[in-house]
């Protein structure tokens, strides 16, 4: 036990002892003071003074602190002012034994709050023992005065000489070091009032060599302004080589006292400062992210319709047209918002993560610009994007086709009309009329060869029908014209055979009339007909236009054409020999005399005529063959596109999987702290950024493979838009996995998590992550729970344990619980928050306890951007107590952490 008088001091002086609360044992009181009479006359002025402070309260006080104290009264009336409660009654009597029972009631109660006095009793108090009387006080000032007062859990002696350091450590001259000479020079009390309330004191014009001066300024002001009694003569302080140590605590603690009030007003203000700063901070980025939502909405709802529009265009050039428009949305518009996109879910993952950290609602944002709305939205663009390219290169082919078969019926359609160009005029002719016998058989010799001819052209007539029916079939816009063309040839074409018909039958009436015919000018006339229409048809194919996709189709055409130039051969012997008929003509009627009057009667076709068609054929056959050979020299390089980008797609395809895996792989193993696995990922993702330009080339070479018209590619499985997704997915993945550790970081700095404690949770959630998903079914997080020592077994208890649990981890009752969500639940488990309990508690002490709080009060305490927050968005006070232009703090304290929309 440690007596109030140092051992040697009590045997010297045989006084009784006190004993000190244990709590104040580690302090190096000096037990002799009482010894000294100068610092006695200081313990009596300012143990006194302070009995006084408290006595006025109820309307009294004291003069002789040993002799006011002796019969209990005023002693037990102290203890009831100072500690607010009621004790026993005191006993009236005069006599000796009153006296004692009122003191040892006081005592008693003493005792009661956790103080043991030893040796002291109330026979010492009752014969007005001064030593025992000021020890007793003493120890009542260091229960009820200085006994609570602790700064970062300090002892009282130790809390409040801290408090002192701290409040005066921006004054010059002051050097808070003890409670005794420290204060000899009074400018350690001018520096705690100047602190607290500087309008009453000029520091500056205060000297350090002039003590008395600076005690009187610092008592004076004390007394009249801060209702602190003078508990000391500035001379006894000055005059003493070291004043009291106890009865400067006792002063300086009624300073503490008298300015915790503002300590609790500037602790409680500083909360919710942090608390305010913290909403405003979530608050602009729930706005950020609403609007850059809302922006990339709007881009996709605007171009998701010019995506969607199939208006055909007429002609190849502007179908070309639209492609490349099409080219630069992809090359120039789409991949900002690509980024905007990955950043805005990087934005809504780090602001749930704050709100987690400040033990805010989640936020949720306004209808429709969820990150699955906003995903939703951008699987639509891409679905109209694809279905729109496909659009788009279908319409080129198909316009390409029309081109093709356009220009297919102008050529047939004109050697068609070139041929039936006066046929009409011929057969409606009355020349047989006038004829002789052997005229009218050549008549009709030639209307057989021109039947013949006709019935040759049958195949061409429908031909020409055929492609205008095709035509129409895939919308040429110039089908009208297309049609009316194709209406006239077909009506000639029947009026010809009704008027080749007719003529027959008039000379066939006339035939019976005549009874010769020139054998030979008919085998002439039926050999040279089929060989000319054969030759018209040979140059016609010579000419036909073509049109391939691949290497296989052109090397077909050249094929069929090498057939054809087999056949020449036995076609020029069927020249000959029909020139050899001709020949032999001129030979008989030379031999006979006869005289030839015009040409053949039964063809048109002359000896001239057929050697200069196949003339024209053999002139065509060469120029067919250059025309064959460009276009394989086309398609051999269209197979060098397709070849050169397969090649690198085949590269960059594999590769890019390959990436996907290695982040997938890295996002869930634990090389090194927190910060060294942001660097490698920062790392890592600057080498797939660097991989771009092998992108950049593959585009390259895909719009060269668009531009040749190319639309298949047999050497790879790979489409640019399958490597563009892709490429898209890789480097948000990236993204979002560095996010993720900068969450991780965030938390556990906020939270006080040891890298130990991370390490563990990581271990313990890969372990039961068994597919490497990132995320723990219901099972396999009970399982993580159990190895961690939380008791969730399968019981009653255990259930109603894991259902609150995964009511926190999982809220939204998806069935996975990600790591982001086990992270936070641990830190919540293991660390305090701030909560609208304490906010409201601050919001109080601001209010000096009342249930409401005014606007200047708000301004007064808080910085003025936060006050005027709070003024805001506070509604009135609706209470019993409610006075004009009261607020209510209660409700919006609440609905800081209730809220998601505040």
């Amino acid at each position: 036990m440690v007596d109030y008088h140092a051992s040697n001091s009590q045997a010297s002086s045989g006084g009784p002892a006190v004993y000190m609360d244990p709590r104040e044992q580690e302090n190096d009181w000096d037990r002799d003071l009482l010894l000294d009479p100068a610092w006695e006359k200081q313990q009596r002025k300012t143990f006194t003074a302070w009995c006084n402070s408290h006595l006025r309260k109820a309307g009294t006080q004291i003069e002789n602190i040993e002799e006011d104290f002796r019969d209990g009264l005023k002693l037990m009336l102290l203890l009831e002012v100072i500690s607010g409660e009621r004790l026993p009654k005191p006993e009236r009597g005069k006599m000796r034994v009153h006296k004692i029972n009122n003191v040892n009631k006081a005592l008693d109660y003493i005792a009661s709050k956790g103080v043991k006095l030893v040796s002291i009793g109330a026979e010492e108090i009752v014969d007005g023992n001064a030593k025992m009387t000021l020890g007793m006080i003493w120890t009542i000032i260091l229960r009820f005065a200085i006994q609570d007062i602790s700064v970062e859990e300090t002892s009282a002696k130790e809390g409040l000489l801290l408090w002192c350091q701290r409040k005066t450590a921006p004054y010059k001259n002051v050097n808070v070091q003890n409670f005794h000479i420290s204060w000899k020079d009074g400018l350690a009390f001018n520096a705690l009032i100047h602190r607290h309330r500087p309008e009453l004191i000029d520091y500056d014009k205060l000297r350090k060599d002039d003590p008395l001066t600076n005690l009187n300024n610092a008592f004076e002001v004390a007394e009249k302004y801060l209702d602190i009694p003078k508990m000391m003569d500035a001379e006894d302080i000055v005059g003493t080589l070291r004043p009291d140590e106890k009865a400067i605590m006792t002063y300086v603690s009624c300073f503490y006292h008298a300015f915790s009030g503002a300590q609790k007003a500037e602790t409680a203000a500083n909360r919710i400062c942090k608390v305010l700063a913290v909403n405003q901070e979530n608050e602009h980025l729930m706005e950020d992210y609403e609007k850059l939502a809302s922006d990339l909405l709007d881009w996709i709802r605007r171009t998701i319709p010019w995506l969607e529009n199939r208006a055909p265009e007429k002609t190849m050039a502007e179908m070309q047209q639209k492609l490349e428009d099409f080219r630069g949305y992809r090359r120039v518009h789409k991949p900002p918002k690509v980024q905007e996109k990955c950043q805005l879910e990087i934005n809504f993952n780090t602001l749930q993560t704050k709100l987690r950290l400040s033990n805010r609602p989640a936020f949720m944002p306004s209808e429709g610009r969820m990150v699955s709305d906003i995903n939703g939205a951008w699987h639509n663009l891409e679905g109209a994007e694809k279905g729109y390219e496909e659009w788009m290169l279908n319409e080129i082919r198909r316009l390409e086709r029309l081109d093709h078969l356009a220009e297919k019926f102008r050529q047939k359609a004109t050697i068609h009309e070139s041929w039936t160009d006066g046929k009409e005029a011929m057969l409606t002719q009355k020349d047989y009329e006038t004829a002789s016998l052997s005229e009218v058989r050549a008549l009709l010799r030639k209307h057989e060869a021109f039947e013949s001819d006709l019935a040759a052209h049958q195949d061409r007539v429908e031909q020409i029908a055929a492609i205008a029916q095709e035509l129409n079939e895939l919308d040429y816009y110039d089908s009208p014209s297309v049609n009316a063309r194709c209406q006239k040839i077909c009506e000639q074409w029947d009026a010809l055979g009704s008027l080749t018909q007719s003529r027959r039958e008039s000379l066939e009436r006339t035939e019976k009339q005549l009874e010769s015919i020139d054998e030979l000018y008919l085998e002439y006339a039926k050999r040279a007909a089929p060989f000319n229409n054969w030759m018209e048809g040979a140059m016609e194919d010579l000419q036909d236009m073509f049109i391939v996709h691949n290497i296989e189709e052109i090397q077909g055409l050249i094929t069929a054409h090498e057939q054809f130039k087999s056949t020449l051969p036995e076609a020029n012997k069927e020249r000959e020999a029909i020139q050899a008929i001709q020949a032999e003509v001129q030979k008989i009627a030379q031999y006979n005399g006869i005289k030839l009057s015009g040409g053949n009667p039964y063809t048109t076709i002359t000896p001239k005529t057929i050697d200069n068609k196949w003339d024209k054929v053999e002139q065509l056959v060469p120029q067919r063959d250059q025309a064959l050979q460009e276009e394989l020299a086309k398609q051999q390089s269209n197979d060098h596109l397709r070849r050169k980008f397969a090649t690198q797609a085949n590269i960059v395809g594999p590769w890019i999987q390959t990436k996907m895996e290695e982040i997938g792989r890295i996002s869930i193993e634990m090389n090194g702290t927190l910060e060294d696995q942001l660097v490698n990922l920062r790392e890592y993702e600057q080498s797939i950024i660097e991989y771009k330009p092998n992108i950049d080339q593959l585009e390259g070479d895909h719009q060269l493979i668009q531009e040749a018209l190319i639309f298949d590619n047999k050497y790879t499985a790979y489409t640019m838009e399958h490597l563009r997704v892709g490429w898209e997915q890789l480097l948000t993945t990236i993204a979002r996995t560095i996010n993720e550790i900068e969450n991780q970081i965030l938390t556990r700095d906020a939270k006080g998590i040891s890298q130990e404690q991370l390490h563990e949770y990581r271990t313990s959630f890969n372990h039961f992550d068994k597919d490497h998903s990132g995320g723990l079914m219901a099972e396999e997080f009970k399982a993580c729970l159990i190895s961690l020592g939380y008791d969730v077994e399968n019981n009653k208890t255990g259930d109603a344990e894991f259902a609150r649990i995964m009511g926190i981890v999982d809220p939204n009752n998806s069935g996975v619980v990600t790591f982001q969500a086990f992270i936070d639940f641990m830190s919540r488990e293991t660390t305090d928050t701030d909560t609208a309990d304490q906010v409201i508690a601050s919001f109080k002490i601001l209010a000096a306890d009342k249930n409401f709080i005014m606007a200047e009060e708000l301004r007064r305490e808080l910085p003025p951007d936060q006050a005027e927050y709070c003024i805001a968005r506070m509604a009135p006070y609706s209470g019993p107590d409610a006075k004009p232009g009261a607020l209510d703090y209660m409700s919006f304290s609440t609905a800081l952490y209730g809220e998601s929309d505040l």
